[in-house]
This record gives structure tokens, sequence and C-alpha cells, in this order.
């Protein structure tokens, strides 16, 4: 008797410590995206970014809710000579297992991510790193970088250290309890992150379209849908347990257009593209966003002002110009060859899939045929050159600065550069970043340089998009900001 007595004394102790949780505490979210990392390594393919997104990952820098460059995991950062900074870190920082987070471990995890992953090298080339003390970790560039914390804010540069296992530390408010490739994730409140015990764990799993993720969230499994495709929102909006927030992002929607094949080898077939397309109807298509202007979101000081143009006369006469002919179907024909084109996108960015077709009857009008692809691994199919235009999203400022975008993705050995896009002339003009150190200057130097793109067309500017986020009623707080390179965090907007 007194055995039992104890054990149902020890289950109420129990139930009444459960029960002064918060509620929401006890249970996973259930998350979904059309996205998950690839790897826990940072340096596989886009990782860096993902690890951060889930909450995984910091950085030194970053770019907070308000749009401004603020420090992470640093304090502050001071320019000790021509290529040297000094970065003082932020005292009092802990890794998922307790352990401090110093320079010595900091610059494990850097040699690790410069040694694997070329994209790191976009902006200051290779950087080598030496511990002075526990919290000052010095720096040397390979090139002038006027903006050492723009530089630390990009996705490639993780915070992060390497064990001696081989295996990976990470300080965000999240930590790794699963993870099952391609499939879901299991995060768990990291115990060291500042906040933890008011954290619940978040389940996030990986839908294959947006289509199945929005009929998940609609038949109430999911506490968060992050991209939402637009078709059904309506319908969606209309449910009183469900809400839908949409956002505009720094993300850009664009077609690499590949210089290396044989037909938009030509510069003017590159730019009929270009004029053939219209941007208002991809806007309608994905009932979103805004015509783009160039590379970057509108409410960028070193954003173009106008939108991109449509002419289909004049689209036409380039490719007179360049000797092709309509055909009695039609589509135009040059020494015996029909103009037709492959266009490529993936189902990971859901209004690329729904822009794909619409982007193929707008070239048709021009007598430009297409076939049409969309493939799982964006990136590697790319790297491949299979493609005369691959449709693509990305942040490109992910930083609050421009230089990085054109860096990684059109400088002649930019490491991302899917339109093997080679340019003296833009080379030229970027390598002015490396010299300018106010927005103003920056900003000149942007616009010059797609100013050099529009004339070249290696990239043709489709849309400034807004994303769309599905919440249950256990999220009502949750605010999407920063595209989708914070969603986890430490505060997701739980019911309290």
């Amino acid at each position: 008797m007194r055995h039992i007595t104890r054990a149902a004394l020890a289950a109420l102790i129990a139930s009444s410590s459960m029960l002064a949780l918060p509620a929401v505490a006890q249970e996973a979210i259930q998350a979904g995206a059309t996205f998950i990392a690839a790897a826990i390594d940072p340096t596989k393919g886009s990782s860096s970014w993902a690890l951060v997104s889930h909450g995984i990952g910091e950085k030194l820098f970053m770019v907070d809710s308000e749009g401004n460059l603020v420090p992470e995991l640093a304090a502050t950062a001071e320019r000790t000579g021509d290529l040297s900074w000094a970065v003082k870190l932020a005292p009092g920082r802990f890794f998922s297992d307790g352990s401090p987070v110093t320079a010595t471990a900091l610059k494990k995890g850097f040699d690790h991510t410069f040694a694997n992953l070329p994209a790191a090298k976009s902006t200051g080339g290779m950087i080598e790193f030496e511990a002075l003390d526990d919290l000052t970790l010095a720096l040397t560039t390979e090139r002038p970088v006027p903006l050492i914390a723009a530089l630390f804010a990009e996705w490639p540069l993780m915070a992060y250290t390497v064990k001696d296992d081989g295996s990976f530390l990470f300080t965000g408010p999240y930590a790794v309890e699963a993870f099952n490739v391609d499939q879901n994730l299991k995060l768990t409140p990291n115990p060291h992150f500042p906040g933890a015990e008011s954290r619940s764990p978040i389940n996030l799993r990986r839908f294959g379209d947006a289509q199945t993720m929005a009929l998940a969230f609609e038949a109430g499994e999911l506490d968060l849908a992050f991209g939402l495709p637009s078709e059904g929102l309506s319908r969606l909006k209309a449910n009183p347990d469900l809400a839908v927030k949409s956002f505009p992002v720094g993300y850009q929607y664009f077609g690499f257009i590949n210089t290396e094949r044989p037909f938009t080898s030509d510069v003017r077939v590159r730019q009929a593209i270009d004029l053939a397309i219209d941007r208002q109807e991809l806007v309608a298509a994905i009932n979103a966003g805004s015509r783009a202007t160039g590379a970057f979101a509108p409410y960028f000081p070193f954003a173009a002002k106008e939108p991109r143009v449509t002419d289909l006369d004049q689209a036409k006469a380039l490719l007179a110009e360049a000797g092709w002919a309509p055909g009695s179907d039609g589509i135009q024909e040059k020494n015996g060859e029909t103009l037709s084109i492959l266009i490529v996108t993936y189902p990971q960015r859901p209004d690329l899939v729904t822009m794909m077709p619409v982007v193929k009857a707008a070239l048709a009008r021009v007598g430009i045929a297409s076939d049409t692809r969309v493939v799982e691994n964006i990136g590697d199919y790319a790297a491949g050159g299979d493609f005369d235009i691959a449709l693509w999203a990305q942040h490109t400022a992910p930083a609050g600065d421009p230089a990085y975008f054109f860096n990684s993705m059109l400088k002649s050995d930019g490491p991302l550069n899917h339109s093997r896009y080679k340019s003296d002339a833009f080379d030229a003009i970027i390598a002015e970043f490396s010299t300018a150190g106010t927005l103003e200057e920056r900003t000149e130097i942007a616009l010059e340089a797609q100013e050099q793109l529009y004339r070249d067309a290696p990239a043709t500017f489709l849309v400034s998009p807004s994303w769309h986020v599905g919440l249950s009623q256990r999220l009502p707080n949750y605010k999407p900001w920063g595209s989708d390179y914070h969603v986890f965090r430490p505060e997701m907007g739980e019911a309290r």
C-alpha cells in the first residue's frame, strides 16, 4: 500500500510539473516546407543556408527583421590592415553540447568551410583565420573587403566548429535530434541557448511539391506550412482554423541563359528571349509579387527603378538580325534548324514550376519553340550545363549588399555562374566593390553592373515575388521575415 501511495504521489508530482510548463511546449510544432538541408555538413551544397534557416546554426553577423546588418555571434569587427581584421566574439555563448564558443573553435569551422565550399570565396577570396585569444578571431582576406560584416552575413559563412570525430557543433536555438535525408528533420530546443525551457521541439517534413503540403496543412497535419502555392489561397484563408500570411521577399525569380549553348550563345537570341517574356503575365500566374526591375528586390537602394520591358517586335527584329526567319508553322528557322530550346526548373520553388509554361508560351509568340523539364537537384543539373534557360530563385542580397550575387553567380570565374557568362567589362565593373566603402558608391556600381547585364543578357530577370506561410491556431504570432533565411527562430509566435 505504501509502495502504491508513493507511486501515485510520484505520478501526481510529475503531472503537476508537466502542467506547470506552457502547454504548447509539450508537443512538437509540426512544420512543412519544400526544402530541407541536404546534410548536416555545412559545406554540402547550400546546407549552410538551410541549417541557419532551420534554426540550427548562426553567423557572426546577420540581417535582422528590420533589414539591418547586426552582430550575431560577433560583438564587433575592426580593420587592422588593408586585408586584415579582428573580430571580437560575443561573450557567454555556447554550442549545443555546452562547450563555449571560442575563436579557436570557430576557426576549425571556418577552415573546414574555406577548404570545401567554393561559394565561401566569392567576395573575399580565400580567408586565413587565427585565434588571438578566446574571444578574438583574426582574419586575413585574399581580396580587399570594405564591409567585413556583410561578408560574414553571406549564407556560406555559418559559424560552427568541427569535433575531433569529424562531426559538427552549432549554436542556434535548436539542435538536431534526428535527420532523414530528403525526408524529415527533428529538432529539439538547444538547452544552452537562452529561453530553451519555453521552446517547443519542431518536426520538419519535406514535401515534394507545394500542393501536397497545402493539402496536409488544410487537413490539420501542420502548424506551419512555409511556401504555400498561390492556387487555393482563398480557400485556405476562408478556413477559420487557419491563417495565411503573405510577405515580400529579397529573392528574385530569374532565368540563367546558357551562353555556351548553340542557339543562346548568340547575344541577339538572348536579348530576344528577355524581350519576349511578359513579366505581368508571370505575376498574374503566381498571383503575387511585381515585375522585376533587375537583379534586386525593389526595396533595396541599389535596385533598378523601372520594370523590365516586353517588346515582341524588337525581339523578332533581333532574331531576324541573327539570321532567323519564321517557318510555315511560325517557328524560327536557320540553315535547316529550328530555334528550339530547353527550359528547366525545380519543384522546391513551386512558383517557378507555375511560371514555366507561361515563359514557354511567351517565347512561342516570337517563334522560339521550347521543351520543359522539372529536375530534383537543380544545382547539380545546372552545373552540368544541359539547358538553355534555367528558371531560378535566389536571394540576391542576403547580407543587404549587392556584391555577393554578382561575384558568385555572374562573374566569369564565379562558382555558381550557371550562365557560363564571361565578360571582361562586367568583371571590371564589379571589381570596384573591393574598394567602395559607402552605400552610395556600391549602389552606383550595382546599377552600372545591371546595365551591362541588360546588354549581354546572360540572365533574364522576371519577378520580385511575395511568399505565403500557413499557420495553425498554435502559431498566431509567427511573423515571417528574412525570406527563408530564418524560418525557425528563438521565438516562433506560439500561443501562450
